[in-house]
This record gives structure tokens, C-alpha cells and sequence, in this order.
């Protein structure tokens, strides 16, 4: 099989396919294992995510998600969905609005605001919600492969 061929069987949308107005969702409900794990991944174990005692003492009075585990679904959205495999995350701004705990159903989303064809460069709007909360939001910078840079 052409390599060319399987490639583009493996890359999401390329530069020339996405437009102003484009949106994609990821959206994925918390759990008490997800966050154990993900603080073992990172290494955060700040008390207010893994110590219920500390962190009813908190003005969240009780654990919370970590902020970059529900911004790690904006990740999921970009790199799966739009533009989805194949592009690569050049920068995020991220501003965390409300807590997110274990049980709650995030929903990341994407919405494509700019495209700069000279770079191949995506600006996507981002947020994650739970339910009609905005828990996060901002900004993403992608870099999205073209065909004709496929084909060379």
C-alpha cells in the first residue's frame, strides 16, 4: 500500500478542509479514578484533589477534579476530533471558572475563530462545561498538516 495513502487514512481534517464556524465535542463523566490516577500521572497530589478531610475545609467544601485534567479534554477534542490526528498543539490559554468533581459529565469543545493559511495555523475557541456551567475556558493554537505537504 502506498504510505502516502495509509498516512492520510490516519490524519484528521487537513488545512484545507476546516472553516470559520467548525466545532467539535468530547465529552466524558469524572471519576474518582480518574482523578487518583491522574495524580499519580502527574505527580499533583495537592490535598484539595485527594484528601477529603483537607478539602472540606476549602471553599469547594469537598475534592475537586485538577483543572488541567478537565483541560486535558480540550486536548482530547483537538487531537481526535478537529482537526483530530495528524496536527500538532502549538500553544492553549486556559482560564478555570468553576470546580469540576468526581460524577460530573465535562463536555470539551472546539470551535474554529481563525485560520492563517500562510502557517497552517488554527485559533480554536475552547470550553468545557458541565451542564450550563463554563468551567474552562480559552484559547488554542494548532498547526494542521495540508495535503500537498502529504503528498511531498
Amino acid at each position: 500500500m502506498d504510505s502516502a495513502l495509509l498516512h492520510e487514512d490516519l490524519n484528521g481534517y487537513f488545512f484545507e478542509d476546516l472553516s470559520v464556524g467548525m466545532s467539535a465535542v468530547f465529552a466524558k463523566t469524572i471519576t474518582e479514578a480518574d482523578i487518583v490516577l491522574f495524580s499519580g500521572v502527574t505527580g499533583d497530589m495537592n490535598p484539595v484533589h485527594v484528601n477529603q478531610e483537607f478539602a472540606e475545609d476549602t471553599i469547594f467544601k469537598g475534592r475537586i477534579a485538577h483543572g488541567m485534567l478537565t483541560a486535558s479534554l480540550i486536548s482530547t477534542v483537538l487531537g481526535t476530533k478537529m482537526p483530530g490526528p495528524g496536527c500538532i498543539y502549538l500553544s492553549q490559554d486556559l482560564r478555570f471558572l468553576a470546580p469540576v468533581r468526581a460524577g460530573d459529565t465535562v463536555e470539551a469543545r472546539a470551535v474554529v475563530t481563525e485560520l492563517i493559511p500562510e502557517k497552517r495555523r488554527l485559533i480554536c475557541k475552547t470550553t468545557a462545561r458541565v451542564g450550563d456551567t463554563i468551567v474552562c475556558d480559552g484559547q488554542a493554537k494548532m498547526m494542521v498538516r495540508s495535503r500537498a505537504e502529504l503528498r511531498k
